[in-house]
């Protein structure tokens, strides 16, 4: 059996999700979808940067990290690098040297299901990352193995190369394809909904009215 299984590139995303997406916040999607967030643990690692892109997935074993180093010379412009660290938690794969390769190759970001090193490095790049945790331990090139652009587990989620990572300070929210134009819509109803009752708000009327909340509590009484 080979030791790496390499799937094929998946397709660029359609411009069109870019638009549809960009102004949608994970957070208005968890209020009407339940499946495709990653575990609250993910957490961007200092910053607050908001990013869309196509999923180029790696898997990597325990101390091994030279799959990840060569991905990243496959990335195309505006891919997202997702990481199954395979239940490791104790060494780091993304630090301040392969933050600058996914920097030369153009990534848009990465979501590491595990743990990072260099954080002050990586924030002084630009390249917004979430992960797990800050550890000193890291990978090395020991030509262990590993998956490139095969279907994944991150932060509890299965990942598919080509899914579409919507990532911002809430969380991780993986999509496959076809579904981002109806998730979209709904997102961006609920967002306009929100705002118009952000402004009864500031002009004095109650949230538990507006919500339904205090009808509810009223017909129990």
């Amino acid at each position: 059996m080979k030791k790496y299984a390499i799937g094929a590139t998946p397709p660029a995303l359609d411009p069109q999700v870019f638009r549809w997406l960009e102004d949608v916040e994970t957070a208005t999607v968890g209020h009407f979808r339940h499946w495709g967030f990653m575990d609250a643990s993910i957490q961007p690692l200092n910053h607050q940067r908001r990013i869309i892109g196509r999923a180029i997935t790696v898997a990597l074993p325990g101390q091994d990290s030279t799959l990840l180093h060569h991905a990243l010379s496959l990335l195309a412009p505006g891919d997202i690098v997702i990481v199954d660290r395979l239940g490791d938690r104790k060494h780091a794969c993304w630090g301040g040297g392969v933050t600058q390769g996914a920097v030369a190759a153009g990534a848009a970001g990465a979501v590491v299901d595990g743990m990072c090193t260099d954080p002050s490095e990586i924030a002084a790049s630009g390249l917004p990352v979430w992960c797990r945790g800050i550890s000193p331990i890291t990978t090395r090139i020991y030509d262990i193995g590993g998956m490139l652009n095969m279907p994944v587990s991150c932060g509890g989620v299965v990942v598919n190369p080509g899914d579409v990572i919507l990532a911002d300070e809430n969380g991780v929210l993986v999509l496959p394809p076809g579904e981002v134009e109806e998730v979209a819509q709904a997102a961006l109803q609920k967002q306009a909904r929100q705002a118009a009752n952000a402004e009864k708000i500031g002009r004095g009327e109650r949230l538990g009215d507006l919500s339904g909340a205090s009808a509810h509590v009223a017909r129990a009484q």
